[in-house]
This record gives C-alpha cells, structure tokens and sequence, in this order.
C-alpha cells in the first residue's frame, strides 16, 4: 500500500506546471473468483484481477477525465495532461461551471469490510466440494431437473489523491453465493432459488459461506420447486398483497432508487437509462408513499454489500432519509448533482471500476422497519396472496409503471397463509403501490439482500448496491398468474 501512495503523490507532485484548478487520482485493484456448479459438476473455476487509476482534472470550471492500466508516475503523468486537454477542449461546452471548493472537498480517511476469515481459508477444491453437495441436497425428486449453486467473491482496495489533500484507502471484501433448481413435470417447468438470483451478496470473509442453517434451507428450495408444479395459479384479482424482503429488495431498487437519481432526472440518462416521473421541485413536496415509508441511504450499515466510508470522488458518506413519513426529502445526487439541481443529495458519486468515472448510484438503500412480526401484520387479512422471491421485473424508462414476477407465492385466509400459488405477478403504478403501503413488520421481519449486477451509465457500469427490508403489506393490489 506504501509503494502505491509514493506513486500518485508523486503523479500529483509532478504536475504543478499545468494550470489546474484541481486534480484528483483514483486507482484501483480487483481480483475476483467465480465457482459455479450445475448438477453436481463444476463450470467455472476462474480468477480474475485488474488494476489501473482514473485521473479527473477541474479547469476554469470544466472537467477532464483519462484512465491507465500503468500506475507508475509516468503513466500517471501522461493521463492527467491528456484530461487536462480533454477539459480545455470542451470547456466553452459545458452545461454548468464546476468549482472544486464545492464539489471536491477535502478529505481524509480510511474504510475496511468487516471480515473474520480470509478468501483462501477454503480452497477451490473445498469450494466446489460444498457447492457440489448443495446440488444434490437440492435434488429431492427426480422431478428436479437441473440444479445450481455459485459463489462469487472479490477483493477491492481503492486509492483515492488529490492535489487539494484528500487521502483516503478503502479496503472491500465482497461475496455472494447463489443457488436454486429447476422442477419439470410434463410442459410445466417452475424454479425456485434461495431469495432470488445473487440476493446472499454482502460485506465480509469466508464466515459467511456456507451459511448456519444452510442445509435446512437447501432442501426446502428442492421441495418448493416440486410443490409449484401442482399448485394452483395466482388468480387475477385485486387484493392485499403482502410481500417478503427479498422481493422488497427489487421493489425498491426500481421504483424508489432509480427514479430519485438525479443525474436521471436532469436528463443525463435518457437516452439509455431513462429518466424519471420525479421533477426536481418535487422534493420536499412529493408525497411518494403511506406515512409508513420511511426509506433510508445507508452506506454505514455493517456487512450491507453497498457500505463504505467515502464516494469515489471522496465525499463522507453518512446515513440520510431520502423518503420520510411519505414525504420526499432528497435525491440520490452526488456533490456535482446537488450544484447542477439545488437538490440535498448524498455521497453517491460510484464508479464500477478504475476506466470509468463516478456517477450518481445507489448504494444500500433501506425501507426502515415499523412495527409488529409476521404474524402481526396478516392477521387481519381476510383474503390476500403473499409472494417471495423476484422472478421477473418489467418497469418503464421514467419508473412509474411496473409489473414484477416472483417464484412462489400462498394465499393468505383469513390472517393465515394457506395454499401455495404458482407463477405469482403483480402490477401498479409507484405512486399507486407506496401510497398503499398498509403495514411495515418490525425488525423481526427486516432482512437484508443485495446484487453484483446494478446496470448504468454509458459506457456501462455494473455495480453493487444493498437493500434491507421488513415486510410489507399494500393494499388493493392487481395480481394475477400465468409464466
């Protein structure tokens, strides 16, 4: 680590001839593991690494980026004049002015994953051993006919430099196991994982594979998928609809994170991302959902996967409502979008790796708990149909109407869950669902899930964000089956 910051301060140092109003040096080094397992036989063992730095300049206003896969001082060097004449050449183009005074501050500082046990305290072959295993725990019938099991870590260190004092290190260990079967009985084929594809993905060590009560829950993975093949559809009807965290977890990623993005809403994404039905002089004003939506950024939340203690333009990341009591507070807007729109935001300026530059994402993004258990908050629901897992997900460019699938589902009978449903769906405006927020379980209730895969940005940038969630109960709901 020592040799790293010698070389950017170095990069940095040599630079003092050009006229910049600012520069900063952000690098990178990854190394990622893959082991994937189907029907007991391994696919992928695979390793990859890289390493590189992003170097963004501020001149009369304007900014410049360029990237390198070298991090010595020459390498460094060249890329910050070539973003010194990127800034130059578009600097009577830009749509507004940059000052570094305000949107990049100083700061210093460190963050480091919680962790207990190191990646290589298991070996491959043990890996692929305990995935092996999951397979055929989770062949329980000859009707299931294909089984899965993955797991996927990866070990990140970021440096981030600049030429006003900003000197912060953050360390990431990140790991997400996956695994689910396929049940086929005739033309009807029904799947059902563990919470939905890559949901285990968290902040930590090898202590969090395999998972305590692992087996018990393998096995009922197995059952359930051979369950749906002779359960009942989903009727089509409007009902109670009563949802668990992890399918919460993509409720909320799609119509409360990516809507309230700002660069969205100014316009920055349109033309690939979309945009969003929030205006800019909706926040503080926007009645977004029930009383009961309280929706919080969260990047302090211990083991959440989207965690840390700076953004990496170097902005301290910190706990703040975006949703509160139903109200619209601010946007997911990082320290540039906040200066464009005059909107509060927070640390949310993320770039996937060393070749991309920051832009504004989500990172753990939480519906805070209300009250009561499970049991609590169905036992008033005369009629009503509870679903588990995301199956599917269609939502439009501007984040207002949706339609989501989930793998399994069960009637709710006068405040019991009864029999089970099969290809379970539901739509609704985002507007219409939040408003209709009737109940938010306790913290007994409250789960926490996240994915590798948060696709944004041209060219694109897939990134990691977290989601906790208790469950929840909306009101007057369209459901309906059909694969």
């Amino acid at each position: 680590m020592g040799s790293m910051w010698s070389e950017l301060k170095q990069a940095i140092a040599n630079v003092e001839l050009l006229p910049l109003d600012w520069v900063g040096i952000r690098a990178v080094k990854e190394s990622t593991t893959t082991r994937f397992v189907r029907d007991g036989i391994p696919q992928i063992n695979g390793k990859s690494s890289t390493m590189g730095a992003m170097v963004e300049v501020i001149v009369d206003g304007s900014i410049g980026y360029a990237a390198t896969n070298s991090c010595t001082p020459q390498a460094l060097e060249t890329a910050i004049k070539k973003a010194y004449q990127q800034a130059i050449s578009v600097k009577n183009l830009y749509i507004h002015k940059f000052f570094p005074q305000q949107t990049r501050p100083q700061v210093v500082g460190e963050y480091i994953s919680p962790y207990r046990d190191n990646f290589d305290s298991l070996s491959a072959g043990e890996i692929n051993d305990h995935l092996i295993k999951i397979c055929q725990h989770l062949k329980v019938s000859d009707k299931i006919v294909q089984t899965a099991a993955e797991l996927v870590t990866s070990d990140r260190e970021t440096w981030f430099i600049s030429s006003n004092g900003s000197q912060v290190y953050q360390k990431f260990l990140l790991i997400s196991s996956y695994y689910g079967a396929t049940a086929q009985d005739g033309l009807i084929t029904q799947q059902r994982t563990s919470n939905g594809w890559q949901a285990h993905s968290y902040q930590g060590g090898m202590e969090l594979f395999p998972d305590v009560n692992q087996w018990q829950r393998v096995e009922q993975i197995g059952q359930q998928a051979v369950e749906l093949l002779t359960a009942d559809e989903c009727p089509h009807t409007r009902t109670n609809l009563v949802l668990a965290p992890d399918q919460m977890m993509l409720q909320i990623h799609e119509s409360v994170g990516h809507p309230l993005e700002i660069d969205r809403i100014l316009g920055d994404e349109r033309n690939y991302a979309g945009g969003s039905f929030v205006k800019l002089e909706d926040f503080g004003n926007l009645v977004y959902g029930s009383p009961l939506m309280n929706i919080t950024f969260d990047p302090t939340v211990t083991g959440e996967i989207a965690s840390y203690g700076f953004d990496d333009t170097g902005a301290t990341a910190k706990r703040e409502y975006l949703i509160q009591e139903g109200v619209l507070k601010r946007g997911l807007g990082s320290l540039e979008s906040q200066a464009r729109s005059g909107v509060p935001g927070v640390a949310c300026a993320r770039a996937c790796s060393w070749n991309r530059p920051p832009i504004d994402r989500m990172a753990n993004l939480n519906l805070e708990p209300g009250q009561g258990s499970f049991e609590d908050i169905i036992a008033d629901i005369e009629y009503g149909v509870y679903m588990e897992s995301n199956r599917s997900w269609s939502i439009d460019d501007r984040r207002y109407k949706f339609q989501f699938g989930c793998e399994y589902g069960k009637f709710i009978e006068n405040g019991k869950l009864t029999k089970t449903l099969r290809n379970p769906n539901y739509r609704a405006t985002t507007p219409e669902f939040w408003q209709n927020l009737l109940k938010v379980g306790g913290q007994s209730t409250w789960q926490m899930y996240g994915t590798p895969f948060c696709g944004k940005g041209e060219p694109n940038q897939a990134i990691w964000v977290g989601h906790g969630s208790p469950t929840c109960v909306i009101g007057n709901v369209e459901v309906f089956g059909g694969g």
